[in-house]
C-alpha cells in the first residue's frame, strides 16, 4: 500500500496535541492529526475547569477542548478521528499505520497520546464522574473547599493530593487498602502530621452513594469487617495513571512505568524527528496548562528539526 506523505504527524489530541497542532499549522507544517479513540483526552471527563488561564469564569472541559480544536482547524490542521495502531521508526522513515488502514509516512512525528487515570472499577465511580468523583485533587479540590472529602491511594501522589486537600477542605479521609503505604517516608510523615486527615488503614471502598452528586462513601475494614458510611462531597482516586504509550514500546526510551523519556529541556525522544509532549511524558505535573506548554515545545522542536533537514514545507 502506498504511504501518504506528510511533513508533521500528530498522534493524539488533548491540550498537548491541539497546542502542537496550532503552532505547527501556523509554522506552515500542514500537520495531520489522528485524534485517537478519546479526542480531547481527560478534559472530556472534567466538568469545570477554573485554573486554566484565559477563562476567568471557568469553563467546561469539553467546551475548552472544542475551543482548542477549532483553533487548530482555523490554521489548517487536518484532524482525523481515528487511532494510530502501529508505528515503525526505523532508518530515516517514520511510518504510522492507522485503524482506517491508511499508512502515513511523516517527516516528523509529535506524540501527544496522554495518560489514563486508573480507577477502582466500581459502578458508582462512573455514575458520579462529573458530580464529585475525580482523579485530580489539584483540578477539582477547590469545588469542595470547607467540606469533607475522601481520597483513595497509598503512594506519593495520594499523599501529595491528601496534603493539598487538607489545606482547603474541612476533613480528608485517606483510604488505604493495606496497613502500610507505598509512599516515601517523608510523604507519609507529612500526611500523618495533618490534624484534619484521618487515615483509614486496611480499608476498601465498597460504594459511592448520593442522588445527583456524591453524598457519601461506604467503606469496609478488611480486618474487622466493619462497614462505615463517610459523609463526603468529593471522592478522589489517586491510585496512579497509565501512559498511553504501548505502541511505542521497544522503539522509544521509556521509564519503568511506560512514560516516554525526552531530553531535558526539550521534547526530543531517542529517535530523530520524533517528539513527545503532554502527559505521555509527564508523570509529575499532569495539568492542562503544562501539557499545552509542552505541546508548544514539541511543535517548535519539530519545526527546527525539519528546517535543519531542509524539508520544511
Amino acid at each position: 500500500m502506498n504511504a501518504e506523505k506528510v511533513s508533521c504527524l500528530i498522534i493524539g489530541s488533548g491540550p498537548a496535541g491541539y497546542t502542537a497542532a496550532i503552532y505547527a499549522a501556523r509554522a506552515g507544517l500542514k500537520p495531520l492529526m489522528y485524534a485517537g479513540n478519546a479526542p480531547g483526552g481527560q478534559l472530556m471527563i472534567t466538568n469545570d475547569v477554573e485554573n486554566y488561564p484565559g477563562y476567568p469564569e471557568g469553563v467546561k472541559g469539553p467546551v475548552m477542548m472544542e475551543d482548542f480544536r477549532k483553533q487548530a482547524l482555523r490554521f489548517g490542521t487536518e484532524i482525523r478521528y481515528g487511532e494510530i495502531i502501529e508505528v515503525d521508526f526505523t532508518d530515516e522513515h517514520r511510518i504510522a499505520k492507522a485503524d482506517d488502514g491508511k499508512v502515513i509516512d511523516a517527516e516528523a512525528v509529535i506524540i501527544a497520546t496522554g495518560a489514563s487515570a486508573k480507577w477502582l472499577g466500581i459502578p458508582s465511580e462512573q455514575k458520579f464522574m462529573h458530580s464529585g468523583v475525580s482523579a485530580c485533587a489539584v483540578c477539582d479540590g477547590y469545588f469542595h473547599r470547607g467540606k469533607d472529602v475522601a481520597i483513595v491511594g497509598a503512594g506519593d501522589t495520594a499523599c501529595e493530593e491528601a496534603s493539598y486537600l487538607a489545606k482547603i477542605c474541612n476533613k480528608v479521609y485517606m483510604i488505604v487498602r493495606r496497613d502500610v503505604m507505598r509512599a516515601s517516608l517523608i510523604m507519609q510523615n507529612r500526611v500523618k502530621s495533618l490534624p484534619n486527615v484521618e487515615i483509614l488503614w486496611n480499608t476498601t471502598t465498597q460504594e459511592i452513594i448520593g442522588n445527583d452528586a456524591v453524598e457519601g462513601v461506604i467503606v469496609k475494614n478488611n480486618i474487622t469487617s466493619e462497614v462505615r458510611t463517610l459523609p463526603i462531597s468529593g471522592f478522589f482516586v489517586a491510585i496512579g495513571h497509565e501512559p498511553n504509550s504501548k505502541i511505542f514500546r521497544g522503539i522509544l526510551n521509556m521509564d519503568e512505568n511506560g512514560y516516554i523519556i525526552t531530553e531535558p529541556g526539550s521534547t526530543r525522544t531517542n529517535v530523530k524527528g520524533v517528539f513527545a509532549c503532554g502527559d505521555v511524558q509527564d508523570h509529575v505535573y499532569r495539568q492542562a496548562v503544562t501539557a499545552a506548554g509542552t505541546g508548544c515545545m514539541a511543535a517548535l522542536d519539530a519545526e527546527r528539526y525539519l528546517a535543519s533537514k531542509e524539508i520544511l514545507v
